[in-house]
């Protein structure tokens, strides 16, 4: 399976867009995924986002809520 299959319909928005959007809104209403290494997580990541490696995403999709915006980095 293709990742990118897990996330549609979904769209592709700019740093400005996520920031604003996360300013309108609470932590607890959307979820930040860091699909990053862990080593590159521990070196620094947006503060309440949740560690998935990208090579784990469709073994894990069971810990995302799809009923939240999700934002993906």
């Amino acid at each position: 399976m293709n990742w990118k299959s897990l996330f549609t319909p979904g769209a592709n928005i700019s740093p400005d867009e996520a920031r604003d959007f996360m300013a309108e809104h609470q932590l607890g209403e959307y979820q930040l995924l860091d699909v990053r290494q862990l080593n590159e997580y521990e070196q620094g990541h947006i503060p309440g986002s949740m560690l998935i490696p990208v090579r784990e995403l469709t073994e894990r999709m069971g810990e995302l809520d799809r009923t939240k915006p999700t934002f993906v980095y």
